[in-house]
């Protein structure tokens, strides 16, 4: 008997521990992202991690965590959380100077237990979900059982129009939330209207909205906006932020820039529905595709929005550096929505790259050959008229006469001026500087120096240059002050060492690659100054008077706008990283790469720009489409599904609706083939858009910033849109598109240019009239309604407007000349719709809101009317002053006090909010 409780004994101590470690299959796993790193991260990396490592010891990666600290040992050992020097520093008792966190208060027990589960389960890492790569979820089931077998209807199953709203409402069953209804059609068009286009609808397309009783009424409204002009004109506004877009180069002189071309491109772009993957390539790489248009170079301009320097004193080399790293700041803000600069002083602290990683990626944009000169090189030269039949005569000559390689090396130079060494490229050796620290100078007995100039099959050398008075030459030499003499030639008289023209001399044949000594001569003038500002070095043309049309073409001036290109051969450069993110202190060097914690480059990839441009926009691309969609979402909800748009990284706000985002994400690169029309047609047509945007007490209780999304979008509109609206409303408003940035009505003392002179020349016509994106943007002194309206300086990008509400905006909409005139013209209008004030108001705000004032509000406006003819009445001169009418035309009170009302309207909150 006893033999048998033995053996049932045992056989109950192995069940139970075949049932333990049955168990122990299906224990919750500890996961990394969501339960240890954001305590890591709040607790420990700010000692333990990429800018500082105590002890050694860094929670970053995995491989650092688990390797000997400064100790010797490892602080965590994977498995063995009993043995792990980080568990016992953790629970050791407060006042033991080795307890972690040091100097802050102590983990709570639960939180140490996680942690040390977590080493027991293997200490594992995971990637961040933003780095892992995009995959499809399934969509939520909506409604009863009964209605997903379409044998009855529900509340959900008859709300959803689309798969958005399948995420949503999971999300608000959840939370024990309801949805709210559509919009009435008043509000939806005008909503819409505003999102897709920046304008607001007009009265008769409200009209015929509201009058079409098709299942498809709303969506025919959206695909007319979709193919509206205004359409391309609205998100190109939101580019130009991206872009860092301006019409001057920046920092203390903040000259003139004329790049408005590249806005021209956007707008085009994206009223021709240009595949995103080809928008984001031609931006970073235009210059480098197969057979490059000039929409494409001009495409390049994206990132020739960066600052340059023209201050006398300053170094172009930092400032080409400092352009360089914004280059690669931008493009992983805008594209890949991650902090990527941190890393260009020392490793992330928090997202997984590393320090060398940054330079690596920069070698992809080291080889531009913009240099922060204030000629701006390289541009797209763009000749008109006899100088464009000229141009086209001359490659016409240059197909049937020279190699492919000669035809497509002066084509080039023809439109872009390059290849070409700039002129602080040339040493100062002797009675030589660089003349207001732009352009090389010599004087008599003048010496420069030009190294590393490859003359293998090029027997001719292109020069810009000048002098004031004649008597000035140079010389030539090989190798050194008493090498070979190459070439002597007389200094052309040109005025003025300031005034440059380009000339053409041949060389002898030489090969290999040299260094050139220039010596000056001038005994007759030895104080005057010769400049050099280029030099370039070409094949021969075979005919004399084909080289005579090229070399005139070259010395016009024609229109420009600033383009990206790489050099090669002597103008390649090499990369090296920068020691805490200095550029003058250069450690190893390092090629084109990408960081390891993303998927590698196809081997078969160019190392890059176009390269690049390859790998982002690849399916296994973890972040461009969730980055772009995110950002789409941002701007027609007020809020993207990461609130932070600029950061997807680990300390970015997490995603409201992940699976929404990557459903999204998924969609926009195979079933829309990187549409955006497509994308945002399938946003704004939703439920999930169209609901009201009121919000009930349950609803601010429980969701006060709106993140479920059980109500539609409510937010001010943005700097753009609240201008172009009052221009609309008023009549006012020029549809006329493209061109030149114009200077509207500004107050007088905004501008300050000391050095050159430049005022604000106020347009005329039309061009006073045009939408805000065409306004002329001075960084040092934007807009000033605008910035008022929190739209940036656009020194350099911005990722996302912060909204605010302050009095100043209300001084904006109540004072501002444009305003004011919009008042006016919209009084105007009124004045004929009505014989009283009551009738006057009423057709004013149905102009502006498309909708009938409530009789509460219509007696205040009537009130302020009434109180305002008074006082005009009183003093006649005052309403005079406020319509500035010429010549003596009398104004009456009447009209005073109708443009004051209409000014009120304007201002008010539902007018400058999208509802």
């Amino acid at each position: 008997m006893r033999a048998n409780w033995i053996v049932l004994g045992v056989a109950g101590i192995g069940g139970a521990l075949v049932l333990s470690s049955f168990l122990g299959v299906f224990e919750s796993r500890v996961d990394y992202n969501t339960q240890v790193k954001p305590l890591l991260n709040k607790n420990c990396i700010a000692c333990h991690g990429g800018v500082k490592k105590a002890s050694d010891f860094s929670l970053l990666f995995r491989h650092e965590a688990v390797a000997p600290a400064k100790s010797g040992k490892p602080a965590i050992i994977p498995g063995d959380a009993d043995a792990s020097e980080m568990i016992r520093r953790l629970t050791l008792a407060e006042d033991d100077d080795e307890r972690m966190p040091l100097d802050h208060p102590p983990l709570k027990p639960d939180e140490i237990d996680l942690l040390r589960k977590w080493i027991d389960q293997g200490a594992e890492w995971g990637d961040h979900w933003a780095y892992q790569r995009v995959e499809k979820p399934d969509v939520p089931a909506i409604g009863t059982f009964w209605s997903r077998l379409g044998l009855g209807g529900s509340d959900e199953t008859s709300w959803a129009k689309n798969e958005i709203d399948h995420f949503i409402l999971d999300k608000l069953r959840d939370e024990g939330l309801k949805p709210m209804p559509e919009a009435d059609r008043a509000t939806l068009i005008r909503r819409v209207t505003l999102d897709l286009t920046g304008l607001p609808p007009t009265q008769q397309e409200v009209a015929a909205f509201q009058n079409d009783p098709s299942p498809t009424a709303y969506e025919k409204v959206v695909d007319r906006l979709l193919a509206s002009p205004a359409y391309g004109e609205r998100w190109t506004g939101m580019w130009l932020d991206l872009a860092r877009y301006a019409d001057t180069k920046g920092y203390e002189r903040d000259p003139g820039r004329k790049i408005w071309r590249y806005r021209d491109y956007l707008i085009n772009a994206f009223n021709a529905d240009k595949p995103y993957n080809l928008f984001l390539t031609e931006q970073l790489a235009g210059d480098l595709m197969p057979k490059a248009s000039d929409e494409q170079f001009i495409a390049t301009g994206f990132h020739r929005n960066t600052m340059t320097n023209d201050e006398g004193g300053t170094q172009d080399e930092e400032f080409r550096v400092a352009a360089v790293i914004d280059r690669v700041n931008t493009t992983w803000d805008v594209f890949q929505g991650t902090t990527f600069a941190c890393i260009q002083c020392h490793s992330h602290p928090y997202d997984p790259f590393t320090h060398d990683e940054y330079y690596k990626y920069l070698a992809f944009f080291n080889n531009t050959r913009d240099e922060d000169v204030t000629s701006e090189t390289p541009t797209l030269r763009f000749y008109q008229g006899a100088d464009s039949a000229e141009a086209v005569a001359l490659k016409q000559w240059l197909r049937t006469h020279v190699s492919a390689r000669t035809e497509s090396i002066h084509e080039r130079f023809l439109r872009t001026m390059e290849p070409k060494f700039n002129s602080h490229d040339i040493k100062q050796l002797m009675n030589a500087s660089l003349l207001d620290a732009k352009y090389f100078g010599a004087q008599d007995k003048g010496v420069g120096q030009l190294d590393k100039v490859t003359l293998t099959g090029q027997n001719r050398l292109l020069i810009a240059w000048g002098t004031k008075e004649t008597g000035a030459t140079l010389t030539i030499r090989q190798d050194g002050p008493n090498g070979p003499v190459l070439l002597t030639q007389p200094v052309p008289k040109t005025g003025s060492e300031w005034k440059d023209t380009i000339q053409i001399f041949a060389l002898p044949a030489v090969t290999g690659q040299h260094s050139l000594h220039l010596s000056f001569s001038n005994p007759k003038h030895p104080k005057n100054w010769t400049m050099i500002k280029w030099v370039a070095f070409q094949q021969a043309l075979p005919d004399l008077q084909q080289e005579k049309r090229y070399l005139a073409l070259l010395n016009k001036d024609p229109e420009q706008t600033p383009i990206m290109l790489d050099g090669s051969g002597d103008l390649a450069r090499p990369t090296h990283i920068f020691d805490r993110g200095n550029w003058l202190v250069k450690g190893k060097r390092v090629t084109p790469d990408v960081p390891k914690s993303f998927p590698a480059m196809d081997p078969k990839l160019p190392r890059n720009r176009l390269g690049l441009a390859a790998w982002m926009t690849s399916r296994d691309h973890p972040l461009t489409a969730r980055v772009a969609v995110n950002r789409f979402w941002e701007q027609l909800f007020g809020t993207g599904i990461v609130e932070t748009v600029e950061d997807m990284g680990t300390q970015g706000i997490p995603p409201t609706h992940r699976e929404l985002l990557d459903y999204l994400a998924a969609e926009f690169m195979e079933t829309d083939s990187w549409s955006v029309k497509k994308m945002l047609k399938r946003m704004v047509t939703s439920a999930t858009y169209r609901q009201y945007a009121k919000a009930t007490p349950e609803l601010l209780a429980k969701d006060p910033f709106n993140k479920l999304l059980a109500r539609g979008p409510r937010v001010r509109l943005s700097a753009e849109q609240v201008r172009d609206q009052a221009l609309t409303v008023s009549g006012l408003l020029s549809r006329k598109m493209y061109g030149p940035s114009v200077m509207p009505v500004q107050p007088e003392g905004i501008w300050q240019s000391p050095y050159d002179g430049d005022t604000w020349k106020q347009s005329t016509g039309e061009d006073l009239h045009r939408r805000a994106l065409y306004t002329y943007w001075k960084r040092t002194a934007p807009y000033p309604s605008m910035v008022t309206f929190d739209s940036p300086s656009r020194e350099f990008c911005q990722l996302r407007r912060l909204r605010t509400n302050t009095p100043l905006q209300a001084l904006v909409t109540l004072n501002d000349p444009v305003y004011v005139e919009a008042a006016q013209k919209l009084a105007d209008y009124m004045r004929l719709r009505g014989q009283t004030p009551e009738t006057q108001i009423q057709a004013g705000f149905r102009r502006v809101m498309l909708r009938d004032l409530p009789p509460a509000k219509l007696a205040v406006l009537t009130r302020l009317y009434r109180n305002t003819e008074q006082y005009y009445r009183q003093k006649p001169d005052e309403a005079q002053k406020l319509l500035a009418k010429a010549d003596g035309v009398p104004v009456t009170p009447q009209q005073a006090a109708l443009t004051v009302t209409a000014n009120t309207m304007l201002n008010l909150d539902e007018v400058i909010t999208k509802e």
